[in-house]
């Protein structure tokens, strides 16, 4: 689905403006992950027939909505996805990639009204069972810390995908990494979503509370969210698919956006989810 975009702003509470941005009338909204925004639904909403609806919700302190002003947790930003869902029209499709899965789950389990179904990329509902970042990820992040945007991308993007996904596809991965830095996310940013992070996942979320079906799409080489979480959040989850995908990394839907709108639409063809 192509075409000109519709940019709405919503004003939460406290005074941040929340940039929302899609095309037609609104079925699913996309949450994204850590320090990620709206530049990464492109891939996916250009490979989804009209009548998919695919709007995003950049995460305060990222992409065009405002600066992050000390710092948030994962219910603070389930309460802005809730916002934007009400501003655009409820109930609706939430799709969430890793952090924005943490707050897609966080939002399914307090706001069931308000979400139709969920489909979930590359995430993990946490707690003892889950399995963490891997070490040389986490190592690879703290050598890149403190540089600036564009350097700091350019070290850290690759992990984000299958190893050698960037060298065999190097003008894929130059667009992406552009469109990412057209609003970098400010360092001040990257710390509180992964402090928020990391108190999600610490405490984790009884999942089984959870009465959406939900689309768990998991990347079989992710290098940041490792398989085993895809897998034990389907069995958790009550009503899930589980659709793991070789040969693919943290990124899958950009890895891959053609099979994974696929994927998503037959999801949503059999729910009856979408609009004519």
């Amino acid at each position: 689905m192509t075409g000109l975009l519709e940019r709405r702003s919503l004003k939460t509470p406290d005074g941040t403006l929340l940039h929302l941005e899609g095309q037609g009338a609104p079925t699913c909204l996309m949450v994204h992950g850590l320090g990620y925004a709206s530049w990464e639904t492109k891939p996916l909403r250009d490979n989804l027939p009209t009548g998919y609806g695919l709007w995003s919700l950049d995460n305060r302190g990222t992409g065009q909505s405002s600066t992050l002003q000390g710092p948030c947790s994962i219910d603070d930003l389930a309460d802005d996805a809730a916002r934007a869902i009400n501003e655009l029209r409820s109930p609706l499709v939430v799709i969430g990639h890793s952090m924005g899965g943490y707050i897609a789950q966080t939002l399914a389990a307090a706001y069931p009204d308000m979400v139709s179904a969920l489909i979930l990329i590359g995430t993990s509902p946490g707690g003892p069972r889950s399995e963490p970042v891997p070490v040389s990820t986490t190592r690879a992040w703290q050598a890149a810390a403190g540089q600036a945007p564009d350097l700091y991308a350019r070290r850290t993007m690759p992990l984000s995908f299958r190893p050698g996904w960037p060298q065999e596809h190097p003008e894929q991965f130059e667009q992406l990494l552009g469109a990412r830095l057209t609003h970098p996310t400010p360092q001040q940013t990257w710390r509180a979503q992964f402090a928020a992070c990391e108190t999600f996942l610490a405490a984790g979320l009884d999942v089984s509370r959870i009465s959406s079906p939900t689309l768990v799409i998991h990347g079989r080489d992710d290098q940041i969210v490792p398989v085993a979480n895809g897998r034990l959040l389907a069995e958790a989850l009550p009503d899930a698919t589980y659709s793991e995908i070789r040969a693919a990394g943290h990124v899958v839907h950009l890895e891959q956006p053609a099979l994974i709108a696929e994927t998503i639409s037959s999801f949503m063809n059999d729910l009856h989810l979408t609009h004519p």
